[in-house]
């Protein structure tokens, strides 16, 4: 069972056969698929789910913080089931692929007091851009 269902069952949250299917094409390292991608792949394994239903699933899951909306640019919205370990995400300038990065430091305490201008930092979001290694290539 993947990590993604563990932690929804764990919530007691009720596993019908769609939001299952939406679940298992989330699993996965680096995963970052946008919404018409995750209805692509659910319908490969259930052909009658429908693409409200992945975005209704998609929207509970990012409102239950088991998933992260990731919004890298102005390209469509993608989907993150790595919602529990922190990370920054790495992306490629041109095909728009994004890894998860684990950077050193801790953000939150990385900038200076005399940038905070007096706010309490809660969270920090970082993107690393470049070329992926097939991109870079061609």
């Amino acid at each position: 069972m993947s990590d993604l269902l563990e932690r929804l069952r764990g919530r007691g949250w009720r596993m019908t056969a769609q939001r299952r299917v939406v679940a298992e094409v989330l699993d996965g390292e680096h995963v970052h698929l946008t919404a018409d991608e995750v209805h692509a792949r659910a319908v490969e394994r259930l052909p009658e789910i429908s693409r409200a239903t992945v975005y209704n699933t998609l929207g509970e899951l990012v409102s239950l913080g088991e998933v992260l909306e990731v919004s890298t640019d102005r390209r469509a919205k993608r989907y993150d089931p790595n919602a529990h370990q922190p990370h920054q995400h790495l992306v490629c300038a041109h095909c728009g692929s994004i890894r998860d990065v684990h950077p050193t430091g801790n953000p939150l305490t990385d900038l200076p007091a005399t940038e905070r201008f007096g706010f309490t930092i809660s969270d920090v979001e970082v993107t690393y851009r470049g070329l992926c290694p097939d991109c870079a290539s061609a």
